[in-house]
């Protein structure tokens, strides 16, 4: 019997902060009722952030750690498409969101969703610790990512989001890019095939070494934007 949710981890170099995330994890849910797997990816690491995940293993049965190529994008893609939960949930190695929270964006407490997203900017969000240039710098690219391709979404780039199984199968097959931007991308797909996406406030903690960088990853972000609507053109993401 498939598990009632998959916890995708992607993991490049986290050689020091998955053992605590794993965890945290793994504490949570084992209080829970139902069944889960969590899946960790690790993607061209130069620690030893497989060797530690795999030693995980070990202890937790419903531990799969497997490699994909480099890219967060191509990471997420090959767990979400490996998983087999009823619901699969990506959650970023730094746990900045607190474990506990998952259960918002599951059944019982969201129903007849098809993508349940994580907003640092949806009413009830809270931000902890976020120096205000690294704020300015987020809502300066959702400026972007709204005026050109996803104009309603407030927080595309947060790294948790939940798909239910159908949905998972249906936009990580089509997805093409293995970087940063790989969000806009599914979620634009998932746009495009009309499927249900919803904004979860959560309370978030910025993490002073995160792998972020506003100015850099804008313009690798409008880059990306050009390429999506390129392949849209093509028929690349097809329609429902």
């Amino acid at each position: 019997m498939n598990p009632f949710l998959s916890i995708i981890i992607p993991a490049y170099n986290e050689e020091k902060r998955l053992p605590d995330t794993l965890e945290q994890v793994f504490d949570f849910l084992k209080k829970q009722s139902f069944t889960s797997e969590v899946i960790v990816v690790e993607n061209g690491s130069t620690d030893k952030t497989f060797e530690i995940a795999q030693g995980f293993m070990e202890q937790y049965n419903n531990l799969c750690v497997i490699q994909s190529e480099r890219g967060k994008g191509a990471a997420v893609r090959r767990g979400m498409l490996e998983a087999k939960g009823i619901y699969r949930f990506m959650c970023d190695a730094d746990l900045s969101m607190p474990v506990e929270e998952i259960t918002k964006f599951i059944p019982p407490a969201v129903n007849n969703f098809d993508i349940t997203i994580a907003s640092r900017e949806a009413n009830g969000a809270v931000r902890y610790n976020e120096p205000p240039y690294r704020h300015l710098g987020g809502r300066a690219i959702n400026f972007l990512i709204q005026l050109f391709i996803l104009p309603g979404l407030n927080d595309t780039q947060c790294g948790f989001k939940c798909f239910s199984a159908k949905v998972a199968d249906d936009i990580f097959a089509l997805q093409t890019l293995n970087g940063w931007s790989f969000d806009i991308e599914m979620l634009y797909v998932a746009r495009r095939h009309q499927y249900k996406i919803l904004e979860i406030p959560i309370h978030w903690v910025h993490h002073p070494e995160t792998k972020v960088n506003a100015v850099r990853d804008a313009i690798r972000m409008i880059q990306d934007i050009f390429r999506i609507r390129v392949n849209a053109l093509r028929g690349m993401y097809g329609t429902r």
